[in-house]
């Protein structure tokens, strides 16, 4: 699973859960810049560094050896969770894995070097595999 080498601080604040500044599009990696067939997100979600792997296993295999994919995002945030049958309170629980805040049109994987209808098969299955809607998009 994917997870950053060293982090400055161990364990994140929650966030925002304002569904309107979550639901804002995105600015940055909204463009399919290295293949020529990207995954494009539709909705907000927190994707675990376990959905991005069973994607990219799911890609991989769809796509063919040919075929060169890219991953645009990586799980940097790291999310915490409570032992099991442990009272309220005495601190914040251990991190349990990371993820990465996707919002609406940030591209989550690139394909290359394969056709055109299964570039785009493959990449539906990956998108099967993530808590997100998204649609397949052509390089422009």
């Amino acid at each position: 699973m994917l997870s950053p080498k060293k982090a400055k601080y161990r364990k994140w604040q929650m966030g925002r859960k304002n569904p309107s500044r979550l639901n804002a599009p995105e600015t940055r990696g909204i463009t399919v810049a290295f293949g020529s067939f990207g995954f494009k997100a539709t909705t907000q979600a927190r994707v675990t560094s376990n959905q991005l792997e069973a994607a990219r296993r799911a890609l991989t295999r769809a796509a063919g050896k040919t075929a060169k994919i890219w991953t645009r995002v990586f799980p940097d945030r790291p999310f915490t969770q409570k032992a099991a049958e442990v009272g309220m309170g005495s601190g914040k629980g251990d991190v349990q894995g990371y993820v990465v805040e996707v919002r609406p049109g940030r591209v989550i994987f690139e394909v290359d070097g394969a056709s055109e209808e299964i570039a785009r098969e493959a990449l539906r299955k990956a998108g099967t595999k993530l808590p997100l809607k998204g649609k397949v998009v052509a390089r422009a």
